[in-house]
C-alpha cells in the first residue's frame, strides 16, 4: 500500500506528517548533542580530578612513591584518566556518527521534499489553470450561444412582419447565421478545453500527484530508517568503549590487589635504617668514693679531653626524641655542691678550679649536647651536601651508589657521542662532498671537555663510596687521548691500551661507508606489548595494530597515555598505551 493510492486526496495531511518527521530527526539531534556535552564535562571532571590527586613530576622521587600503596594509587588515577578518555571518546562518536550525519542528512531530507511539494504544486497550478480556461470557454460559449438564438429569433419575427422589407429581412438573417456561427466556435472551443482539462485532471489524480505522493513516502520510510540507526548507534558507541572502560576498572581493581603491605615496610626499613648502632648501656658512675681527680682513675678521674668524654657517653644519650635530648638537670642537684676535697688528696688540678665534677659535667654538656642537637637539625632540617654527609650512613651510600651510577650512564653515553664524531669526522675527511671535517671541531672539543669533567665527577664519588664503606662494581674510565682524527682510544681498567682496535659493532654509529651514510642503529627495545584491541594509527606519528598483535616497546609511556612501539620489519610509532598491555624487560 502506498500513499499515492490510499492518500490521493489528503495532501494537507502528507505535508504536515513529513514535517513533523523533519522536526522530530531535529528534537533527536539536539539531544544526542545535550549528552555529548554532557560526557565531555564529565570527562573533564575525571582529567581534572585525576590531575588534582596526581604527584606532581618533581615529587615523584619521594621515598613513598616506592611503596606499593602510593603506586596503586597512582595507577588508579592513571586508570580514571583513561576511563576519562574513553568517556571523551564516547562523546566524540555520538558528534561525528550520529549529530553531524544526521545533520547533514536532515538538510538532503529538506531539499528533497522542498522539491517534490514544489512539483506538487506546480501541477496544481497547470491543473487550476486549464480549469480556468474550461470555465471561460463555458461562459463564452453560453453568452455566444445565447446571442445566437436572440439572434434567430429576431430574423424569424422580421421575416414574418409584413411591414418589414426584403433587405431588413434579409440583414436579420444574415446576423442570425453569424451568431450561429460564432456559438458553433465557442461550442467547438468549450468541447476542447473540456476534454484537455479532463486530460489533465486524470494526470494530476492518477499520475503526477500520486507519484510525488510515493516519493514523499519513500522520502519519510529513509527518514525513519536513519533515525533508527541513530538510536541504534546511540547505544553501539558506547558499548564499543565498554570492553576498554572494563579493562580500566579492571586495572583498578588489579591496583588495589596489587598492594603489598609486607614489601611497604620492606621499602620503609630499607629507605630510613641509618645504620646507627643502638645506644649502649649507661656505666655506673660511682660518686661515693673520694674525689681525687689528679690519681684516681674511676669514672670521676681526670678527663683526658672532650672528644674522650664524647666517645664514652655517645650511646648514652642518643635520645629518639628532641625533648629528651637535654640532659636531665633533676639529676644534678645532688651534686651541685659537691664536698671540699680533704688536703690529703693533694692540690687540685689547675684544669678543674675548685669543683673537679662540675667541670666534667660542663665539658659534657659541651660535647654531647651539640652532638644530640646536630640529630636533631638533621631530622627536621638537614642541610643538603653534595656527598649526601648530611644522611645516615646507610641512605648516605644508597644515594653516592646511585649518583655513581648516573655519572656512569652519562659518561658512557659522551664516549659513545665522542666515538661517533670521530667517526664522522673520518667520513667527511674521506669524502669532502659530504660535509666539512671543521665544522665537527666544536662539538669534538664540548664532547671532550664533558668526558673530562664527568671523570672528575666520577673520581670524586668513587672516593665518597669508598668513605662510606662500599665500594660499588662500577665502570672506571682513564684518560683518553684524541687523535688528530677526532677519535679516541680506549684504555683498560689497568690502564692498558685495549686489544680492540675497533669499537664493538653494537656500540657503532657508524659502519663502513661506500659514499653513503647507512642508517642509525636501531634503539634496543625494552619490552614487550601485545594489542587487546584494534588501532588504525591514522594520525601522524602514530603507527597501526591488529588485535592480538605483538610489539616490541622502545621508549614507555611518559603519562602522555601513549607508547612507542616498533614491529619487526622496523616501523615505529605511537600507539595508545590503553589498548595493549605492556610487559617491561627487569
Amino acid at each position: 500500500m502506498d500513499w499515492g493510492t490510499e492518500l490521493w486526496d489528503q495532501y494537507d495531511i502528507i505535508e504536515k506528517h513529513t514535517q513533523s518527521g523533519l522536526e522530530l530527526v531535529e528534537k533527536y539531534v539536539k539531544f544526542v548533542k545535550e549528552r555529548t556535552e554532557i560526557e565531555q564535562n564529565y570527562a573533564k571532571q575525571l582529567r581534572n580530578l585525576s590531575k588534582k590527586y596526581n604527584p606532581k613530576r618533581s615529587g615523584k622521587d619521594e621515598p613513598e612513591c616506592r611503596l606499593s600503596s602510593y603506586q596503586s594509587f597512582v595507577d588508579i588515577l592513571n586508570e580514571m584518566n583513561d576511563y576519562a578518555g574513553q568517556r571523551e571518546l564516547i562523546a566524540e562518536n555520538m558528534m561525528m556518527n550520529i549529530c553531524i550525519d544526521l545533520t547533514k542528512y536532515l538538510q538532503e531530507l529538506k531539499q528533497e521534499r522542498k522539491t517534490y511539494l514544489l512539483d506538487a504544486k506546480k501541477a496544481q497550478q497547470s491543473l487550476e489553470s486549464t480549469y480556468k480556461q474550461l470555465d471561460s470557454s463555458k461562459k463564452r460559449f453560453e453568452r455566444e450561444w445565447r446571442e445566437a438564438e436572440r439572434a434567430a429569433q429576431y430574423a424569424e419575427k422580421t421575416d414574418q412582419d409584413i411591414n418589414a422589407t426584403k433587405a431588413d429581412v434579409e440583414k436579420a438573417k444574415q446576423q442570425a447565421h453569424m451568431r450561429a456561427h460564432v456559438a458553433e466556435e465557442c461550442k467547438n472551443d468549450y468541447a476542447a478545453q473540456l476534454q484537455k482539462y479532463n486530460k489533465e485532471k486524470n494526470q494530476f489524480y492518477f499520475s503526477d500527484m500520486p507519484l510525488i505522493f510515493n516519493k514523499l513516502q519513500d522520502l519519510d520510510e529513509r527518514r525513519v530508517r536513519k533515525v533508527a540507526q541513530g538510536y541504534t548507534l546511540f547505544s553501539d558507541t558506547e558499548k564499543h568503549v565498554m570492553p576498554i572502560i572494563g579493562k580500566c576498572l579492571e586495572g583498578i581493581t588489579k591496583a588495589g590487589t596489587n598492594v603489598d603491605e609486607k614489601n611497604d615496610s620492606l621499602i620503609v626499613i630499607e629507605q630510613n635504617k641509618s645504620g646507627f648502632e643502638r645506644p649502649g648501656d649507661v656505666e655506673f658512675e660511682d660518686y661515693s668514693e673520694g674525689i681525687n681527680r689528679a690519681s684516681s682513675d674511676s669514672s670521676l678521674g681526670t678527663p683526658k679531653g672532650p672528644m674522650d668524654l664524647l666517645g664514652k657517653n655517645r650511646n648514652k644519650n642518643f635520645w629518639l626524641f628532641s625533648k629528651k635530648s637535654k640532659l636531665s638537670t633533676s639529676t644534678l642537684p645532688p651534686f651541685s655542691t659537691p664536698p671540699v676535697p680533704s688536703p690529703a688528696n693533694g692540690p687540685n688540678s689547675p684544669k678543674f678550679g675548685r669543683d673537679p665534677l662540675s667541670y666534667c659535667l660542663k665539658e659534657i654538656n659541651k660535647t654531647v649536647k651539640p652532638r644530640i642537637s646536630s640529630f636533631r637539625t638533621l631530622r627536621r632540617s638537614p642541610t643538603v651536601t653534595e656527598d649526601f654527609a648530611h644522611l645516615p650512613p646507610e641512605q648516605r651510600r644508597k644515594r653516592l651508589q646511585q649518583k655513581l651510577e648516573d655519572i656512569c650512564k652519562e659518561l658512557q653515553k659522551e664516549v659513545d657521542q665522542s666515538e661517533a664524531l670521530g667517526k664522522m669526522k673520518d667520513v667527511y675527511e674521506k669524502n669532502p662532498q659530504m660535509g666539512d671535517p671543521a665544522s665537527l671541531a666544536p662539538q669534538i672539543n664540548q664532547t671532550s671537555q664533558n668526558i673530562e669533567r664527568l671523570r672528575g665527577e666520577l673520581n670524586k664519588y668513587e672516593t665518597w663510596v669508598a668513605e662510606a664503606g662500599v665500594r660499588g662494581d662500577t665502570l672506571r674510565y682513564k684518560s683518553h687521548t684524541f687523535n688528530n682524527n677526532g677519535a679516541h682510544d680506549l684504555l683498560s681498567p689497568d690502564g692498558a691500551h685495549s686489544d680492540e682496535s675497533t669499537p664493538d659493532t653494537s656500540q657503532a654509529i657508524y659502519a663502513e661507508f661506500d659514499d653513503d651514510f647507512e642508517d642509525e642503529e636501531l634503539t634496543a627495545p625494552i619490552g614487550k606489548c601485545t594489542a587487546m584491541y584494534s588501532f588504525p594509527g591514522a594520525s601522524e606519528g602514530t603507527i597501526s595494530m591488529q588485535e592480538g598483535e605483538v610489539l616490541s616497546v622502545v621508549e614507555e609511556d611518559k603519562g602522555d597515555g601513549w607508547t612507542r612501539v616498533r614491529r619487526s620489519n622496523g616501523d615505529e610509532g605511537y600507539i595508545p598505551t590503553s589498548y595493549v598491555t605492556v610487559s617491561i624487560n627487569k
